[in-house]
């Protein structure tokens, strides 16, 4: 899937980018059970100034990653969030990109763990998401709704 791997090749700049102190966790567990919109993903996690309203990066298929802001702490399935990314045609939260959007919604995070493990909890919990291998230690949870 060329698509989701740029989606999620964002892995290894987000790990340089992520802030090592965090203060309260919030977990995205629920969230990622694939059956919602990348608005319903994304924007309540603006609001709540858990993520930075801005992507700080948007890849050609239009998947927007968002950092969380300095003092929150997302997880994801017990793994430390770097990013969620998301894009949703139409929505003016997020940018299009200069290629085919990947889809008219797809949403997920970027967390720190392996992907054996990442992919163990999040069919234990019943998601159906996909589970790609970004770097050593950095898998992408990433739900596509077309």
């Amino acid at each position: 899937m060329k698509s989701l791997a740029q989606a999620v090749r964002i892995g290894l700049f987000i790990l340089t980018a992520a802030s090592s102190t965090h203060a309260s966790a919030y977990a995205l567990d629920s969230q990622l059970d694939c059956k919602s919109t990348a608005h319903a993903f994304i924007a309540p996690l603006q609001e709540s100034h858990a993520i930075e309203t801005t992507p700080m990066r948007v890849e050609s298929n239009s998947i927007n990653a968002f950092k969380p802001t300095h003092g929150s702490h997302l997880t994801a399935f017990d793994f430390g969030v770097f990013a969620v990314v998301g894009y949703q045609k139409d929505d003016a939260i997020f940018k299009q990109g200069s290629g085919e959007p990947i889809a008219d919604s797809a949403y997920g995070a970027v967390v720190i763990g392996g992907e054996d493990s990442v992919k163990e909890k999040v069919r234990a919990a019943g998601s159906d998401a996909v589970i790609h291998h970004v770097a050593p230690f950095i898998t992408a949870i990433f739900c596509n709704r077309d």
